[in-house]
């Protein structure tokens, strides 16, 4: 644990340090010492599991002590929001295409390097001088068991114990390689006809821990040792007649699935990789872990486990998109050997998040396919939690069957959950929108600019642009199709989808949940989840006028929907003001993935974010239709995309009595190479694909959030940007609520705009949290 003492000091000196640094003008030396004094000040000091870090150092602290380690200047270093280009070198310098295989072994070779520089640690090089001793020797219902010693390094002082069967037959048998833990995988392989080998580098049994003190020269983690043993245990099996060498798999589970990924990355001869729920540093790629996404980011996964991954890492917390690499770069250096990405798509926190793997898949794609083994890449979506059951592990044999050219009997598939591409959309909706028929709206022009430049000055003059602004929004949303408006809801209701049974819903102490569900639902056909406080006899608690104010919050970008990770403690805040919340899940996330999956087969005109602004007002509805609710008093609030679609909402719907956001935005027109820009909603997300037409032409974007904000007007609106936000360009949100606010002036309503911007990087913190209970409690009616 960082002793706090030892770590305030250290912030202290870095901070005077840094301090009389910050004018203009700095050095790029003085740079980078001022943002790891600002990385000191942002980082959680929470205690850790692990005693160490690397083998000379006891804490992070300890080894930027000891090396001098700094940032990187990332005012030097090219930006890349979406996942980098295996198949491009230098990018966001010269890009050059990879288009020879010359090319592709000078990329290959330079992840690799950047792999050591910031992931994995530097290693050795393979010993020239194993020997292997078996420790015992018995059969067990025709399977030959042997426990195995491997020794090497100086005066064989490294070891590795391997439990290695053979199943009845001749050979030579193909290979299923495992930790410690999993032997129970093995167990299944063997019955399978495979040759099952577990080794000593788990947390069970972990016999690499001593490499880091045997070799302390190199400053490798954890989990890059536990994979150089995997590489020992493979250069015994080289020894072995009785082993097709061709043929050699490993594949292991969450933590042991990050080091599978690196035993692959680093060592040709392992010809199969499938990585099971390895989450950040697994499947995940880091640019997508930050706290606008449901897993670990990286401050959280390395404060926590701090040896598994190289110290330099924590550096690229906040400030994910200058990692000149990702996790996909480092999986394409296993093609064209077999890859298997492998998942739940509502495993919580640590090693789900469906939507960030696929785009990794898809990444590896354009690999595979440059290499001409696009049918040795595949991918498995399961559902439940982060436990995997003998199921699993049957269906990663036969995938492997398949790859080892064994058993093609069983037919495999890579099916996607979200499987959205701009292009596909086009062909489904055979849209085409030339951004030249649009005009150029330069994105300093003021709001208040009428047609023909006459100003705006009366609120009834404005009504006629918010009028022109919201049929602008509803064209962006897309083609809502003709439906009805539900019955209303008769009662709330305990019964819940079962699907809510593998998702961590919040829980509160000082009231209740209850559900709005089929059959009496919300919507079309949609659950929500109703919290409420309760006095000591656990009955409702309502105001004096029997009434309570809701609050309906919407989630971020999370594959568990409204999970409890990041409201942890807020609903119960909300509830203690005396109101209600009520959350649902968005379409495409939580208990309703499925549902989102072919939406675009389903509705080719209308928009996802069109869906979930729908299904929001139609919570309204179920929300006026109950007695209990103060109709005059129900706010939208929400994080991320959450707030997003609360803002879209608000704008088009003048019965929501204020709005809350944080990380909600950045204006489109103008965004900078610095963020991911328009293409969050028509690429990545497939929000909002009508705006994939003026990617290249941002200027003619026909409605801009500034012009969304003032539409909220003269309502209550919370906007929270933090500061060093990396999908927002801070001084561009400045601009656009600077712009609302003109709107909100007309109408002597400047105070009910109000702006914080903490200085955090992204995510939604307790300091946030706050703001946004305060802020609500001061627009309740007294």
């Amino acid at each position: 644990m960082i002793k706090t003492t030892k770590y305030a000091l250290f912030i202290l000196s870095y901070f005077i340090f840094a301090h009389a640094f910050t004018s203009y003008g700095q050095s790029a030396q003085q740079q980078r010492h001022a943002y790891l004094q600002q990385l000191l000040e942002l980082q959680e000091t929470p205690p850790s599991h692990d005693a160490f870090v690397s083998y000379h150092d006891s804490t992070w602290i300890d080894w930027v002590e000891r090396t001098g380690a700094l940032p990187p200047n990332f005012e030097d270093m090219p930006s890349i929001p979406l996942l980098p280009d295996p198949l491009v070198i230098d990018e966001g310098g010269e890009n050059i295409p990879v288009e020879t295989r010359a090319q592709w072994k000078e990329k290959r070779e330079w992840i690799k390097e950047q792999a050591k520089h910031i992931l994995s640690g530097t290693f050795p090089p393979p010993p020239s001088n194993v020997t292997a001793h078996v420790l015992d020797e018995k059969m067990e219902n025709g399977v030959k068991i042997e426990m195995i010693e491997l020794r090497f390094g100086n005066n064989k002082e490294a070891k590795l114990t391997l439990e290695l069967f053979t199943p009845p037959g001749d050979g030579p048998f193909p290979v299923f390689m495992t930790q410690w833990n999993h032997r129970g995988w093995a167990q299944i392989a063997v019955r399978r006809g495979y040759m099952g080998l577990v080794y000593a580098g788990a947390d069970d049994r972990d016999d690499t821990r001593e490499y880091l003190e045997l070799y302390p020269d190199y400053d490798w983690s954890t989990l890059m040792a536990r994979a150089w043993g995997a590489h020992r245990a493979v250069d015994y099996l080289y020894t072995l007649d009785r082993v097709d060498r061709s043929q050699i798999a490993i594949t292991g589970h969450s933590r042991n699935a990050k080091q599978s990924v690196f035993a692959g990355a680093f060592d040709d001869r392992i010809t199969a990789v499938i990585s099971s729920s390895g989450g950040t540093g697994g499947e995940i790629p880091y640019r997508y872990t930050d706290a606008r996404h449901s897993n670990e980011e990286i401050e959280f996964l390395v404060s926590r486990r701090t040896h598994w991954l190289h110290p330099r890492l924590r550096f690229y917390w906040g400030r994910e998109h200058k990692l000149p690499i990702d996790q996909n770069s480092l999986l394409s250096l296993i093609a064209p050997n077999s890859l298997l990405l492998s998942t739940s798509i509502r495993e919580n926190k640590a090693g789900g998040a469906p939507w960030a793997i696929e785009h990794n898949y898809q990444s590896l794609e354009k690999v595979y396919g440059f290499l001409d083994a696009g049918d040795k890449l595949g991918i498995r979506f399961r559902d439940g939690e982060h436990a995997v059951e003998a199921r699993d592990i049957e269906a990663f044999i036969d995938w492997l069957d398949i790859q080892f050219d064994r058993s093609s009997m069983i037919p495999w598939e890579n099916e996607l959950v979200y499987n959205y591409s701009f292009d596909q959309w086009k062909e489904l909706s055979g849209e085409t929108v030339d951004p030249r028929d649009f005009p150029v709206i330069p994105a300093e022009r003021a709001i208040l600019t009428g047609e023909g430049g006459a100003t705006i000055d009366s609120p009834s003059a404005w009504k006629a642009q918010k009028d022109s602004i919201l049929a602008d929004v509803d064209w962006l949303l897309g083609d809502r199709p003709a439906g009805v408006t539900a019955s209303p809801i008769r009662r709330l209701t305990a019964r819940d989808d079962y699907l809510n049974s593998f998702i961590s819903r919040p829980e509160v102490s000082n009231g209740r949940s209850r559900n709005i569900a089929p059959y009496n639902a919300l919507g079309d056909y949609l659950h929500g989840r109703l919290y409420y406080p309760t006095d000591e006899d656990g009955e409702m608690q309502t105001g004096e006028e029997g009434k309570l104010p809701v609050v309906i919050y919407l989630h971020r970008f999370s594959n568990t929907g409204f999970d409890a990770t990041n409201v942890e403690g807020l609903f119960e805040d909300i509830l203690s003001e005396g109101m209600a919340v009520l959350a649902m899940d968005l379409i495409g996330y939580g208990t309703r993935i499925e549902e989102g999956t072919l939406f675009y087969e389903r509705y080719p005109h209308w928009s996802k974010l069109g869906k979930m602004v729908t299904d929001t007002r139609a919570a309204v509805d179920a929300l006026e239709g109950l007695e209990f609710v103060d109709r005059d008093q129900i706010f939208l609030s929400g994080f991320a995309l959450g707030g997003t679609v609360s803002l879209f909402t608000a704008a088009l719907d003048d019965r929501i009595a204020g709005v809350g956001v944080s990380g909600a935005f950045t204006p489109l027109r103008d965004a900078s190479g610095d963020v991911e820009g328009v293409k969050t909603y028509s690429h990545l997300h497939g929000l909002l694909p009508r705006l994939g037409f003026f990617v290249d032409d941002t200027e003619r974007i026909p409605v801009d959030f500034p012009a969304i904000l003032a539409s909220i007007a003269p309502r209550p609106m919370l906007v929270i940007t933090p500061e060093l936000d990396r999908h927002s360009d801070f001084k561009k949100v400045q601009q656009a609520v600077g712009q609302a606010e003109t709107v909100y002036r007309l109408f002597n309503s400047d105070s009910k705009l109000d702006f914080m911007t903490p200085y955090e990087f992204t995510g939604f913190s307790s300091l946030q949290k706050k703001k946004l209970v305060d802020w609500l409690h001061g627009q309740l009616k007294q």
